[in-house]
């Protein structure tokens, strides 16, 4: 197949008008000068590689950790509507029985009408009870190694991204042994520049959505946003004008450069009209583009 008239993104960052040449499942060829026989014009649309969404909880009516097909299909097929071809679904802060539920679902998942799920992300429970934001203080627990070994026999290591608090107890002898064969991400934390600065030296190499739920800059106390730019780590950022206003993400763009992913955190609510929905067990209210808790309206939930 070969599709004409696209205005196609390129690698140096920019669109550009040509054609691509798809041979089986691959793209074989792009061409900017001549347009191929046999052809379907793309009228000038936009054509861009599929979208990764390493962190999301889920859309259209279901969460990640019901851990049911059911749930995954409606997910997984919404996410795919939306260009979003790859998925890393992330759990909430929930006890090691459901999340054993959660990625025993996802680990066998096919679904040929929906995205890829090509990982998970464990976002809780080894979070600070200083930071939960979104995430269910009932279920906060120190970081346990050996209950994210079982996780991932479960998910038959599909589990590729970790989220931990560096200052809590055991963290930094969690982030040694797990930082060698899982992305380790700081996240809601209370850490000091100096603590996120030890994490990233023994293995941690990721930051979860970019200042929320974790100290801000500050001229004399870093904070670990800083301490993660400094340690050429990666960072997520959710771009959707509530969680952190457009002058910050300049800013995070200029730290992270091409390191700095964009990410949706969205959660079941997504793409349904205004009203209460749940997220990790608690009750949340969608208004508009903006979802907080309902027991705190000033916790911004998804």
């Amino acid at each position: 197949m070969n599709l004409t008239n696209a205005n196609i993104f390129t690698r140096d960052g920019i669109f550009e008008s040509g054609s691509v040449c798809i041979d089986g499942d691959k793209i074989s060829k792009l061409d900017f000068n001549n347009q191929p026989s046999d052809s379907f014009d793309c009228k000038g649309h936009y054509l861009i590689p599929g979208f990764v969404d390493i962190h999301f909880h889920g859309c259209a009516g279901h969460d990640f950790c019901e851990g049911t097909p059911e749930a995954l299909d409606a997910i997984s097929e919404y996410e795919l509507q939306h260009g979003i071809t790859s998925i890393c679904p992330a759990t909430m802060t929930y006890p090691q029985d459901v999340l054993e539920k959660a990625v025993t679902n996802a680990a066998n998942y096919k679904n040929e009408n929906g995205s890829e799920i090509v990982g998970i992300n464990m976002e809780g429970p080894f979070i600070s009870p200083e930071k939960v934001g979104a995430q269910n203080p009932k279920y906060v627990q120190a970081p346990d190694f050996e209950m994210l070994k079982q996780l991932d026999d479960s998910a038959n290591g599909l589990i590729k991204l970790v989220d931990i608090a560096p200052e809590v107890d055991g963290a930094l002898d969690f982030i040694k042994k797990a930082g060698k064969n899982f992305v380790i991400s700081i996240a809601h934390t209370n850490c000091s520049y100096e603590q996120a600065c030890e994490a990233y030296k023994l293995g941690a190499a990721h930051l979860t959505h970019t200042f929320n739920a974790m100290p801000p800059i500050h001229h004399r106390s870093p904070g670990p946003i800083v301490a993660a730019s400094e340690n050429n780590a990666s960072a997520e950022i959710i771009c959707d004008g509530q969680h952190v206003n457009y002058a910050a993400v300049r800013l995070a763009a200029k730290l992270f450069g091409d390191k700095l992913c964009l990410i949706s955190d969205s959660c079941e609510a997504t793409g349904l009209d205004d009203g209460e929905y749940s997220l990790g067990g608690q009750a949340i209210l969608k208004r508009g583009n903006k979802v907080v808790l309902k027991n705190n309206e000033d916790t911004i939930a998804a």
